[in-house]
């Protein structure tokens, strides 16, 4: 039976939304708009009716962390006041104690479900843009309520309901970590980014910088890594990886410029080696962008700023035979504040048709990326005075890269089974020229090289899940597979201003040959996983697993045929979880697993060094590395929502890695360490919405990296060595408040700071820490038009977004030196925005 309190007054102070972001001038501002929020917001009232009805053949699922989700315990539809069914209509579920527990979105045919909530009573509260917001009482039952629930919408004279979909999900009762979250689409657009691959600072924790051009993959920091350009961090669309294993530039490059922002529904995260369906790169954690697959309203976007920012983004969907199709794209073009211009050119297409909801259906997405820049790359502190704080010591670095990508969903719900499959296939290709030690190797002709990456990949993951009872316990089994295969032609080349030269070492007057590896391979990725989820008593659940993986390597050597072979890694990986409660609404999570990153495939195979700066010797036989790095870890976790309107998170983790994958200065490429190493560290994140239109949080993390034994090779010189890992990130503080939607204004406040790092394992060199101060204030009139102006780093600050230390040469006849290595934060900037929907 469901229980309802009919017509209930709706107060928009009372409704306790999701989201937040940044954007207000001081402390004292934020107590000024609690003040005026708390005594000025307007109401709306509900008058449409509620009844019951039969059930449902189809109807959407809840979205929270997994797509293998329990069985139904109530279905739901809603439909405009002429009996229309009404798709798109957002669905908040509260508790008693205001949070936001579930947030839903009516599917295709205005149908909906709510899952794997405990019993009790909740508000829900819906919404849609142009129609009056409705709130009504619920009593869930433990076992599936019978019925419907019916909800109509009315038409309003104008838009009088707020969209807000952000990180206020309470997953209480679903979530098995405390460091597993989700991000809606409202919270991704409210906050102020740089560059398009920020949308995953949504993550607690995690940093994006960039140190080099727009278009190269971003640097992404989490939990004690430097992850270079995404190793130990697996990243997803739609469940195709963004990750490219034994890539030319760095393991696991995950390039985030393909993603338009505006067309991400919700970002889903979950933190350490504990998830069966997250295998390569996912030790740190892994982020799964999952796309619109229909927009509420079609729109068009302008944008303008300084350094020659400009951008022009349109999204649309409509109806084509039985399904869905949603059609967007976005052309971009910056030169940022470099005195040479990165002319960063970029243009984005996506494709997608849909049919049936998320019980049943289906989807097909074409995406197509291309960029092309400059790159000022990362400077020695001694250039400085050179060349300027953003100067470059070679202007022809850049690059052009591009990636198309096919992909197929299928899902299909029976009435004690769910399976998903997605098959996936894509293009991709890069060439990126680097300059990162200048003259150090050659004085005539510079030290630039250029990395070459073609590949075809093709690939899918597929899951099934049972559901059923052990016991009398409720229980979930799932068996999954993922396979993937890439064909691959990289290769490194010595070059001077992007032409492909020999070169002579300074050193020992050897000649470095204009093509120093070139190689055509695959690299066969598979990975097979059962997972078993029984809830064994009211406040003990569990999640046990077991992955196994397997990589495969097949190398052809164009240089060097000793180089050619084969090579077979398998690894396997069990995990588990334990998840206590809750009591007074609280659950505590104890978690440990197994995980791992592959290395690069030609490494695996290798046994005669390619001659280069870092090896200028020729025949120097080298010992063949391992395909697959074993990592480990475990942590204990609470999860709170015992006072009113905030969310708080605390877990202490730790993670052992038998191998490092570092930067190295002189090839460009990630290569591993000969020490594993340690992490441990703390987080803190919290989520607070005192009332409909404001919101706070604040993120808090600290981790500390060391190596198992001293290490020599990255450290200062004349130094014995320490047990530092360089670059390691430590101190992480991301905090923000949202004024949303008051009288039609929006503004944001963010703050983003990471402490000082190591840059050596002795502790001799060090960072300084960085600070980020990002705002934004926009306005929404006539209810189809929307103007923003964006204040990106708003205190001018002259920080660093990265910083290395090794030795370089800035200048033909300058001494080589071991100093610093830096990229500049970029400065202030104003950058504005004109929408309009349709």
């Amino acid at each position: 039976m469901i229980i309802l309190e009919r017509d209930l007054p709706v107060t928009i102070r009372s409704l306790t939304p999701a989201l937040i972001r940044p954007r207000l001038r001081t402390i004292k501002l934020f107590s000024v708009l609690i003040l005026i929020v708390s005594t000025c917001l307007p109401k709306a009232r509900c008058t449409s009716t509620v009844r019951l009805n039969e059930p449902l053949n189809d109807s959407q699922a809840d979205s929270a962390r997994r797509t293998n989700a329990p069985p139904p315990q109530l279905t739901g539809v809603v439909f405009d006041g002429s009996g229309a069914l009404m798709a798109g209509a957002t669905i908040r579920i509260f508790s008693d104690k205001g949070t936001v527990r579930r947030t839903l979105q009516s599917g295709k045919d205005g149908s909906f479900i709510v899952v794997a909530l405990p019993a009790g009573a909740y508000r829900f509260v819906i919404s849609k843009p142009d129609f009056v917001s409705k709130e009504i009482a619920v009593t869930l039952r433990e076992k599936e309520n019978e019925g419907v629930l019916r909800i109509a919408l009315e038409v309003s004279g104008g838009s009088t309901t707020v969209d807000v979909d952000g990180r206020g999900d309470d997953l209480t009762g679903v979530a098995s970590s405390a460091t597993q979250g989700t991000v809606g689409a409202a919270e991704i657009q409210d906050r102020p980014i740089l560059r398009s691959g920020e949308v995953l600072e949504t993550v607690p924790g995690v940093i994006i910088t960039q140190h080099a051009g727009g278009g190269k993959a971003n640097q992404y920091f989490l939990r004690g890594f430097n992850l270079d350009h995404g190793t130990d961090f697996a990243i997803f669309i739609d469940d195709m990886p963004l990750n490219l294993p034994s890539h030319a530039h760095g393991e696991g490059y995950a390039d985030m410029n393909t993603v338009i922002p505006e067309l991400v529904q919700r970002v889903n995260y979950e933190k350490g080696p504990y998830y069966a369906d997250v295998g390569n790169y996912g030790s740190a954690g892994s982020a799964h962008l999952e796309f619109l697959k229909t927009v509420s309203q079609s729109f068009v976007q302008v944008e303008g700023g300084m350094y020659g920012y400009g951008r022009l983004v349109f999204g649309a969907s409509r109806k084509l035979g039985f399904g869905d199709l949603l059609y967007g794209g976005e052309a971009y073009h910056d030169d940022g504040p470099w005195t040479h211009p990165d002319n960063y050119y970029k243009f984005n297409g996506l494709l997608t048709y849909s049919q049936g909801g998320d019980l049943n259906g289906f989807s097909i997405t074409a995406r197509g990326y291309h960029g092309t820049w400059h790159s000022s790359d990362q400077i020695p502190i001694t250039a400085v005075p050179l060349v300027g704080l953003f100067g470059s010591l070679n202007p022809t670095d850049g690059g052009h890269s591009q990636r198309y990508s096919l992909q197929n969903e299928w899902h299909r719900r029976g009435a004690g089974t769910e399976t998903k499959v997605t098959a996936y296939a894509f293009y991709y290709d890069l060439n990126l020229f680097s300059d990162f030690t200048y003259f150090l190797t050659d004085r005539n002709r510079g030290d630039q090289f250029e990395q070459q990456d073609r590949r075809w990949v093709a690939g899918v993951d597929a899951r099934h899940s049972i559901y059923g009872q052990w016991f009398g316990r409720k229980v979930e089994n799932t068996l999954g597979l993922q396979v993937r295969k890439d064909w691959i032609h990289n290769a490194l080349f010595q070059s001077e201003d992007r032409m492909r030269v020999d070169k002579t070492d300074s050193s020992t007057g050897n000649t470095l040959p204009a093509t120093t590896q070139a190689d055509r391979f695959t690299d066969t990725q598979s990975g097979f996983y059962v997972e078993n989820e029984i809830e064994w008593f009211d406040k003990l659940r569990s999640v046990a697993a077991l992955r196994g993986d397997v990589d495969f390597f097949n190398v052809t050597s164009l240089v060097t045929t000793a180089n050619t072979g084969t090579a077979l890694k398998v690894l396997p990986s069990p995990k588990l979880s334990l998840t206590f409660g809750p009591w007074f609404d609280t659950e505590f999570y104890l978690q440990a697993g197994f995980s791992f990153h592959s290395n690069d495939g030609r490494g695996a195979t290798q046994t005669v060094q390619p001659v280069s700066a870092e090896n200028p010797y020729p025949n120097t036989p080298v010992a063949r590395i391992p395909g697959l790095i074993p990592t480990k870890g475990g942590e204990f976790g609470v999860r709170t929502t015992s006072l009113p309107h905030l969310q708080s998170v605390v877990s202490i983790w730790y993670l052992y890695s038998s191998s490092e994958l570092q930067q190295d200065g002189d090839t460009g490429s990630t290569v591993p360490s000969k020490q594993p190493s340690n992490r441990y560290g703390f987080e803190w994140a919290n989520y607070y919405t005192p009332t409909k239109l404001l919101a706070f949080d604040f993120d808090l993390a600290n981790s500390k990296a060391l190596y198992a034994a001293v290490d020599e090779d990255d450290a200062a010189p004349g130094s014995t060595g320490g047990k530092r890992v360089p670059e390691a990130v430590g101190l992480v503080i991301s905090s923000g408040a949202t004024l949303h939607n008051y009288k039609g204004f929006t503004s944001t406040l963010r703050l983003r700071y990471f402490g000082p790092r190591d840059l050596t394992s002795d502790s001799i060199y060090r960072s300084r820490a960085t600070a980020l101060l990002n705002g934004e204030v926009g306005y929404r009139f006539h209810d189809r038009w929307g103007i923003s102006a964006e204040f990106l780093n708003l205190l001018d600050r002259c920080d660093h977004d990265i910083d290395y230390a090794y030795t370089s040469r800035v200048t033909r006849t300058a001494a080589s030196a071991f100093t610093d290595v830096l990229h500049p934060e970029e400065p202030f900037q104003l950058r504005f925005w004109l929408k309009r929907s349709f």
